[in-house]
């Protein structure tokens, strides 16, 4: 364990301020992809999508469930209106 520690310590020290800035945003945005998400999907749970973020990075569950839902809920009802649609235009109830 304290080898893991020094070698992390080492490549802390070593990294430039740019690389430390590359990371950091990187991190950032994989961290609130949940977030990001609801914002292109447009969910009108926005709001309690990214507070419920903020303590959900830290469980890969939480964060997975909130990704999950983010990316669903208008697509589905969306499908639901083209198949049904087409249903009618076919004569099929």
């Amino acid at each position: 364990m304290t080898e893991f520690i020094n070698n992390f310590s080492q490549a802390w020290q070593d990294s430039s301020v740019g690389a430390l800035i590359l990371f950091g945003l990187f991190f950032l945005l994989v961290y609130f992809l949940p977030s990001l998400l609801a914002v292109f999907f447009n969910r009108r749970n926005l709001l309690t999508i990214a507070v419920l973020n903020i303590p959900a990075g830290f469980s890969l569950i939480a964060w997975g469930a909130l990704i999950v839902w983010a990316c669903t809920g208008k697509a589905g009802r969306y499908i639901q209106t083209k198949l049904a649609q087409r249903g009618q235009a076919a004569g099929v109830q």
